[in-house]
């Protein structure tokens, strides 16, 4: 797996204000995880899904006219219908053309206590989904984090996360490009978590073939997520097992 330094202008990941802050509370500048289910009950596994920017940040602009919020809150709606059908517990940070401040975000995933965290955008640039995780150095994860670099204790999971995800996407033939940069709120969170980005979809000669808010092309792709998702959390059930 390559990974490269991703740095954009405009609305991309790393240049959007509002990106979903998952998994921690603020407190006094710090990211508070929360403690585990006790070991006697049954395994939850919840996913929050992030559809980006809403309300008076529209994010960018579609090469068809749409607004990259809209896009992304559609691609949200079809993504959470795909999980829950397969019996995933999920949490949307907004179902609505509202807009978001960073922590309101952080507290719908701090108590949803989520084992995925997914911020869905959506751009013009390059083509097939590009995957960002935090560039922040690993650390080890602590019951309190520094709110700005709480992802620091959980980005070798993200990166996991991450490569389940580009290993389902590549053998669907989806063009997948990979990066690590920081992003703001991103590296807030205290939970695996990774940035997807829709791109449009290109043929041989880069031609555009479908736009990141085509129903179709968003419906494949989250079909494809769905499928990663699920192993994501037979490897999440694995990982609990061995631990005492």
């Amino acid at each position: 797996m390559h990974w490269t330094r991703w740095g954009a202008a405009g609305h991309g990941p790393a240049a959007a204000a509002i990106l979903l802050v998952a998994g921690a509370s603020v407190s006094a500048g710090f990211a508070q995880q929360a403690p585990p289910a006790p070991a006697a009950q049954p395994a939850r596994f919840v996913v929050v899904i992030d559809a980006a920017h809403g309300g008076d940040d529209t994010g960018g602009h579609l090469n068809d006219g749409q607004l990259e919020k809209t896009a992304n809150l559609a691609f949200s709606v079809r993504l959470r219908s795909l999980l829950s059908a397969r019996g995933i517990q999920v949490v949307t940070t907004r179902e609505a053309d509202q807009s978001l401040v960073p922590d309101q975000r952080a507290e719908v995933a701090d108590h949803a206590r989520a084992q995925a965290c997914i911020s869905l955008h959506a751009a013009e640039t390059g083509s097939g989904v590009h995957l960002f995780v935090s560039s922040l150095a690993p650390s080890s994860a602590a019951r309190f984090m520094p709110w700005k670099t709480a992802q620091s204790g959980w980005v070798t999971r993200s990166l996991g996360l991450a490569g389940v995800l580009n290993s389902a996407l590549t053998h669907a033939g989806t063009t997948v490009t990979l990066g690590r940069t920081a992003l703001p709120g991103i590296d807030s969170m205290a939970c695996p978590a990774v940035v997807i980005e829709l791109a449009p979809e290109r043929d041989a000669d880069k031609k555009t073939i479908s736009e990141p808010d085509d129903a179709k092309y968003q419906a494949t792709i989250a079909a494809t997520l769905a499928g990663a998702i699920l192993e994501w959390r037979a490897d999440e059930g694995r990982t609990a097992a061995r631990q005492p």
